[in-house]
């Protein structure tokens, strides 16, 4: 009987054991965090940067409930998310690489907290554009949508 338990919360509730976070960025260069699921919440935070990765934590109609990188979280409307790839930079003196390994020429250097957008990732490193720069991050160092 036990079994058969077990077998069905993991057939219908495979979401308990999925470790995988969705990401989604910020649409707009202004966006209201919000302390519940509807317009007539007050606005709790306005962010103003555009392709802000985000952690989506709920969903209630059409407004779902996020966490930021500073653990902030509230409640934003979905006409205000993306799904285009960005991340932000975990470490200080992160480097971009040509190339996908680390004997490859490094480009150049970015401080913890830049935002990048993401071209594509592969196993253990991601393409990434910032400021003109075009090259290879490790994913390690990265938190948002890769």
């Amino acid at each position: 009987m036990l079994k058969y338990i077990i077998l069905i919360i993991l057939l219908f509730n495979t979401k308990v054991f999925c470790k995988e976070l969705n990401f989604l960025t910020l649409r707009n260069d202004k966006v209201n965090l919000r302390q519940g699921p509807s317009f007539d919440y007050p606005v709790k935070i306005i962010y103003k940067k555009k392709f802000l990765p985000v952690i989506i934590q709920e969903k209630f109609d059409n407004f779902r409930k996020i966490k930021d990188h500073e653990n902030n979280s509230g409640w934003i409307h979905i006409s205000q998310l993306s799904k285009k790839k960005a991340a932000l930079v975990l470490n200080d003196n992160t480097i971009i690489f040509n190339n996908d390994t680390i004997y490859s020429k490094p480009l150049a250097r970015l401080e913890k907290g830049k935002l990048v957008m993401v071209k594509k990732c592969q196993l253990d490193w991601c393409k990434i554009k910032v400021d003109g720069y075009s090259g290879w991050v490790s994913k390690q160092n990265l938190w948002g949508k890769i």
